[in-house]
Parts: structure tokens; C-alpha cells; sequence
């Protein structure tokens, strides 16, 4: 499967015990999460749906779930790797005090993968692949994870063309650094990430 996916998520505690089932959504806290990614924009709330189909969203839509421990936002802007994208992937990042997060996105056609990892309010890890170009970004120490994906690398090959699947190697990340899990795994416990709530909102 090919996932296009521009996800930033924030967690107070470790995701795997974090994100399970029972979480229950925050409308009102969604939306002051939303006003404050865009504070000069006219926003207008639009309904909720699932994480399934907020992943890759329009231009001018923004997803966000909030819950107890837990925030969610999905936002096409993430994929343009700029300030704002920056922006919006720092306020996510280290919305939690003392917690963690992280940042995906993933682009089915452009083949590239965006990862970063927050601890404690600050950037610790961030990446970025492409089937292309190879390794284009790569600061912080490997995270235990991601470390079997650099072992050709490590051992002298050429980053052009990648040496592995830059696909697999997000959702890897996102499931031990953001998730807890597969994103499209459902647990023994009936915890699925996909059916994760969240509120719609078109930017004006």
C-alpha cells in the first residue's frame, strides 16, 4: 500500500500506553488547538471523522484529535518542509509538557519520507529520505529503530538510489515513536490508530 501521510502527534507519556482504547475526543480542546496553529485565519468546524480519512488532507482543511493525554493533528502544510511547516510540527511536537511527539509525512509519488522526534520540548531526531535523492536531512542520534534500515549505508553504500524503503522506515518510526503500534494495526485489545476521532475544520 502506498500511504500519503502528513501527521504530527504529542503524547504525556509513552504512545503505547497512551494511545488505547477508551480515548475520547475533545471537541472544545480541538478547536482551541486549531485557532492557535492558525490564529489570523477564518476557521470553520465542519464535523468529525476518523484518522483514516484525515491523513492526507485538502489544502485547506486541518484534522485535529485531542484527548486526555494525546493530540493529533493532520495538515497538508507539514508536507512542505518549510517555516510554517516547522511551525506547526514544533507547536504539536511539544504541545505536552514533559511528553513527546513526532512527525510524519510520507508522499506516495515522491517517494520521501519526513520524520521527527520531540523529547522534553525539544527536537531530537529529524530526518528526510527520498527514493531519489537518498538521505537529504539526517541530525540527531538513530533511534534504535531505524538503526537496521542504515546498516548498508553504514557499511559504504551509496545513499542514490536509497538502499530501503523509505515507506517502511516511517511507519516504523511512527509506530515506536508515535503511535505504539502499526498504524494500521489493530491490537489484541481492539485498539485500532486508524478510527482515531478527530475534528474537521476548512481554513478560510
Amino acid at each position: 500500500m502506498a500511504w500519503s501521510v502528513a501527521l504530527a502527534c504529542a503524547s504525556a507519556g509513552p504512545p503505547a500506553e497512551v494511545f488505547r482504547p477508551g480515548l475520547s475526543l475533545d471537541p472544545d480542546a480541538a478547536a482551541r488547538v486549531a485557532r492557535g496553529l492558525y490564529p489570523a485565519a477564518r476557521l470553520v468546524e465542519t464535523g468529525e471523522t476518523v484518522l483514516d480519512f484525515a491523513l492526507w488532507p485538502y489544502e485547506d482543511e486541518l484534522f485535529v484529535g485531542a484527548y486526555e493525554r494525546a493530540l493529533l493533528v493532520c495538515d497538508r502544510r507539514l508536507f512542505g518542509m518549510d517555516e510554517d511547516a516547522r511551525r506547526i510540527a514544533d507547536t504539536v511536537g511539544t504541545a505536552l509538557p514533559g511528553g513527546q511527539g513526532g512527525v510524519l509525512v510520507l508522499h506516495s509519488v515522491i517517494s520521501g519520507c519526513w520524520f521527527r522526534r520531540y523529547e522534553h520540548g525539544r527536537v531530537v531526531r529529524e530526518v528526510y529520505v527520498t527514493a531519489e535523492d537518498g538521505v537529504v536531512i539526517d541530525r540527531g542520534g538513530r533511534l534504535p529503530a531505524e538503526r537496521p534500515y542504515w546498516k548498508a549505508i553504514d557499511a559504504g553504500a551509496q545513499d542514490v538510489p536509497l538502499p530501503f524503503d523509505q515507506e517502511s522506515f516511517g511507519l516504523e518510526l511512527a509506530q515506536t515513536y508515535m503511535l505504539g503500534r502499526g498504524i494500521a494495526d489493530r491490537g489484541e485489545d481492539g485498539f485500532l490508530p486508524l478510527e482515531l476521532p478527530l475534528r474537521r475544520f476548512k481554513i478560510g
